[in-house]
């Protein structure tokens, strides 16, 4: 699944020209122009990683990097033109995974990202290759799910919408970020398409177990695990 990075940052030049680079690299690029503006796209939507600026306007980055530690563990890395050691120490220790100096040689980001990246999915793969929640059991080495030890059979969209789930457990996700980080493409309210995954991927839970509720609705927001 192609990587989705969020980019936190007022000057547009270089949000341009950071998401041009970017996406041209392979990446699926989303952009924030102001602090307010970032923690709601954060908060909303699922990203692999996060570029943050400090200078923002109504939120600066710092406030941003500590309200997000409170419930995500999404690598962010902090380009800044502060270069103090001062600033750099109270942001790692803050939560940032990595800090560029601004000016700053796009290649060598895209290096820093590519080996944030491998370390965030190294990581999760050695202490997560088993997702469980109730009597879901999800592989992600084997691409497999079973429930209550018998294996069900999901579409590879059915598979990806349960492992967003499984990967937050305790997160709403509204239908428009459901749709857009599993098909990677942008959503349209009329369409029906990820109800109807939704409908079949809870049909299939609910006939390996009669007797559990596994995904709910919450109304006018979108769907979370029970």
């Amino acid at each position: 699944m192609q990587k989705k990075i969020l980019i936190v940052e007022d000057d547009l030049e270089i949000c341009n020209l950071l998401k041009e680079f970017l996406e041209e690299s392979g990446y699926a690029v989303k952009v924030a122009s102001s602090g307010i503006e970032g923690m709601k796209e954060i908060r909303n939507s699922t990203f692999d990683l996060v570029i943050l600026d400090l200078m923002l306007p109504f939120k600066s980055g710092d406030e941003i990097l500590r309200e997000m530690r409170t419930f995500l563990a999404t690598p962010v890395i902090v380009v800044s033109a502060k270069d103090t050691v001062h600033t750099k120490v109270d942001l790692l220790r803050l939560g940032a995974d990595d800090y560029v100096t601004k000016p700053f040689d796009l290649n060598e980001l895209l290096a820093r990202i590519e080996s944030n990246l491998r370390r965030c999915c190294s990581s999760g793969s050695l202490e997560k290759s088993v997702l469980t929640y109730k009597d879901i059991e999800l592989n992600i080495e084997q691409k497999k799910v079973t429930v209550s030890g018998s294996t069900i059979v999901l579409t590879s969209k059915e598979y990806e919408i349960l492992l967003l789930l499984l990967k937050h457990p305790q997160k709403v996700f509204s239908k428009a970020n459901l749709f857009e980080s599993v098909w990677n493409e942008e959503y349209f309210s009329e369409d029906n398409t990820l109800n109807v995954h939704i409908s079949k991927l809870r049909s299939k839970l609910k006939a390996a177990n009669l007797n559990e509720e596994y995904i709910e609705t919450i109304w006018g927001m979108g769907y979370k695990l029970i």
